[in-house]
């Protein structure tokens, strides 16, 4: 098991002035960090990487579909190939940094819903997309985990068993999904079963609060959690993914509209325990 912390708590950009974060989450004990790729060169993530490797760090890619002509999901071909360009761009960056995986909603743009949910078409062509995105990724030595989200913040991809299909559908080694506690604190009756019946297609986990504070303030079972992973024999990344308000843009973004914490440390110090005693426990 490796234990992450995605840097977006503090930037949508990592740059020089956030390298000070790297060695505080490496002295509290985690294995890696999960880089936020919104904008940026390969050249840019590559020498982030370098920074990454000096802290003693890991380091992976998380991005999002953009839109702006950009959409795995619609019925337009250039839409669809400006997804492809947009996923192989993430692998790209997610290759420079030294990573090994790239994660995200990497279907369709946030906020956009048809009043309706997915329909075989829109399967189909993120399916075709998401394949093609795959193999691309592959030469690169970089796997692919597409996250589903609650149904406030996208329609296409919502469930576990939704995200199984999918993995399923595009058929390929390095394609699986992201297992996310928080959207799935509103998606799925029960953790344990969900993980159970999906794992095969599981290949990174996101350890997130019911308000995107600090994992284990809330109502959130991880131990249940926890457990299910330890039992299906999941054995890659567990990243805490939690927002504050300092960033107006992101805080737009995920709806974090109060402080969530005192501060960062009481995230990244409070996480590191919850999953490394909870995981000894499980």
């Amino acid at each position: 098991m490796k234990f992450g912390f995605n840097l977006l708590l503090w930037t949508t950009h990592v740059r020089e002035e956030h390298w000070p974060i790297l060695d505080q989450l490496k002295a509290a004990g985690y294995d890696g960090v999960e880089v936020p790729m919104f904008e940026g060169t390969p050249e840019h993530f590559e020498t982030l990487g370098r920074r990454i490797r000096a802290a003693g760090l890991e380091g992976n890619g998380i991005g999002i579909m953009p839109g702006g002509g950009r959409s795995a999901v619609s019925a337009d071909p250039t839409e669809r190939a400006g997804a492809l360009a947009h996923l192989q761009w993430l692998s790209d960056c997610t290759a420079a940094l030294g990573g090994d995986m790239v994660a995200g909603p990497l279907h369709q743009p946030l906020g956009e819903f048809t009043g309706r949910g997915p329909t075989a078409d829109e399967r189909r062509r993120c399916a075709e997309v998401s394949k093609e995105a795959a193999r691309y990724a592959a030469k690169q030595g970089v796997a692919i985990s597409v996250e589903p989200l609650n149904r406030f913040e996208c329609y296409f991809l919502n469930t576990a068993g939704a995200a199984k299909a999918l993995v399923e559908a595009v058929d390929e080694p390095n394609y699986g999904y992201l297992y996310d506690t928080f959207h799935f604190n509103i998606e799925e009756k029960n953790q344990p079963r969900a993980i159970h019946a999906t794992h095969s297609a599981i290949n990174h986990v996101h350890i997130s609060e019911n308000d995107r504070g600090t994992p284990g303030t809330g109502p959130i079972d991880f131990a249940a959690v926890f457990k299910a992973l330890k039992e299906v024999g999941y054995d890659g990344w567990m990243t805490v993914e939690a927002f504050g308000s300092a960033l107006p843009d992101l805080a737009a973004a995920t709806r974090v509209w109060r402080p969530l914490f005192e501060k960062p440390e009481d995230v990244y110090l409070g996480a590191i325990r919850l999953m490394k005693e909870g995981w000894e426990r499980a």
